[in-house]
């Protein structure tokens, strides 16, 4: 049996046995619709409990199965402020805000893994929007990364330095700042000067409060034209939302 194939051999009499072979690609097509459900039940539970518009029932998944969501998902009209980086056209038909931290493994998983797809996917038909819930008490360096990317925000240089922070390679520290604003050609005194008078750490709190007085607890969180979906899930999963919202369901 190679690493591709996973046996389920049932409880029985060494001579009876039957073995059942599925193929690696075959069980994560089964678990998709899982995948979903997990994603939009989690932000059901989370928030479910105020009322809302709700999505279409069944949404097709990438098997061409129908996933059944929930039918009472809340949404939420989350404020973009000016300050706020995104990326995409403003009238974009959908708009995916994500409360992330910099030195959340998961926030970095779906930096790395999903969120270019998305962007390669759907194009001008969606609008990222970035919002800081840095987790201070487990991690020591998320408001000062938080604050050293909005410094790079004054210099329209947010998502190269985002991109550079989520890839880790010289870690979070002043000195990893400095260079990653050095490797994006920015204007140095001015950040410096921006980073260690701390100009930004209102706006970074603001967004921790806020976020937290909807009730986030973790990172990552988004909202999907208002809709929470929690944690680092797969691309299919943020592609079975988009493509209800798109569709208009």
């Amino acid at each position: 049996m190679t690493d591709e194939e996973i046996s389920a051999l049932p409880a029985k009499p060494e001579d009876d046995r039957i073995t059942f072979t599925f193929k690696r690609t075959q069980l994560m097509l089964a678990l998709l619709p899982v995948a979903f459900l997990v994603g939009l039940g989690v932000g059901w539970a989370a928030w479910g409990r105020q009322p809302a518009a709700a999505p279409s029932a069944a949404q097709p998944s990438s098997s061409g199965q129908q996933v059944t969501a929930p039918q009472d998902i809340p949404r939420y009209d989350i404020p973009i402020d000016e300050n706020d980086p995104s990326f995409g056209p403003e009238d974009a038909p959908v708009v995916m805000i994500e409360f992330s931290d910099f030195e959340c493994p998961y926030c970095r998983r779906h930096a790395l893994e999903v969120q270019g797809r998305l962007l390669e996917a759907y194009g001008d038909q969606i609008r990222l929007v970035y919002k800081d819930f840095p987790l201070s008490s487990i991690h020591a360096n998320a408001i000062p990364a938080a604050e050293a990317a909005q410094c790079a925000q004054e210099q329209g240089q947010f998502w190269g330095f985002h991109d550079l922070l989520f890839s880790m390679q010289l870690g979070l520290s002043p000195d990893a700042y400095q260079q990653y604003a050095t490797t994006l050609g920015m204007d140095l005194d001015s950040f410096n000067e921006c980073v260690s008078e701390r100009r930004y750490s209102e706006d970074v709190l603001a967004d921790y409060n806020y976020a937290a007085s909807l009730g986030v607890r973790s990172t990552p969180t988004f909202f999907i034209n208002g809709i929470a979906v929690v944690g680092a899930q797969p691309f299919e999963v943020f592609a079975q939302v988009i493509d209800a919202e798109l569709s208009g369901d």
